[in-house]
């Protein structure tokens, strides 16, 4: 048992089946209403603990929140992949498990991601957002995150807007 209360680490192949838990707990909350049923049920699908194991020994950027030994969240980070966007990094993905919201543990895992870009030289932060996901969105907003760009992302027959939101450091 760890002695350390809350931690940010990197990911581990150990902890792939403990993320696909968070993962699934976490899309489900913040998608459920939003993107359709059976579109959102294969989303979770498709990132069960293989997914996230290759992910890990592929070397992707992923940070863990843990409290006590309990995954609590995790961020999943990199290049800026809208090439049309000119901010070197990008968060590809920041999620807390429900009961962990609204205490603080977003916004340290998103500093963190935040200060890992830039210390590799990736001047300049983007995330999207669904803009119908009201909590995601105040989030990055009360980060400072400003809008940037819009675009559309389509799940099965619904299309959804996107707001994408930059910090220029």
């Amino acid at each position: 048992m760890s002695t350390i209360l809350i931690d940010i680490r990197r990911a581990k192949p150990d902890d792939a089946v403990s993320l696909a838990d968070t993962h699934d707990e976490a899309w489900r909350a913040a998608y459920m209403g939003l993107i359709p049923g059976p579109e959102l049920e294969k989303l979770v699908q498709r990132r069960g603990p293989s997914w996230w194991d290759a992910a890990i020994r592929r070397g992707s950027r992923i940070a863990l929140l843990t409290f006590g030994d309990e995954v609590a969240g995790y961020a999943n980070f990199g290049r800026n992949r809208a090439k049309s966007l000119h901010y070197g990094g990008e968060i590809y993905e920041l999620y807390l498990r429900p009961e962990y919201q609204g205490l603080g543990f977003g916004r340290r895992l998103f500093s963190m991601a935040k200060r890992d870009l830039h210390e590799s030289g990736q001047n300049g932060l983007v995330v999207w957002a669904l803009s119908d996901n009201e909590p995601a969105v105040n989030f990055y907003r009360a980060l400072g995150g400003r809008a940037v760009a819009r675009s559309t992302e389509r799940f099965g027959t619904k299309v959804l807007d996107k707001v994408a939101f930059a910090w220029t450091r």
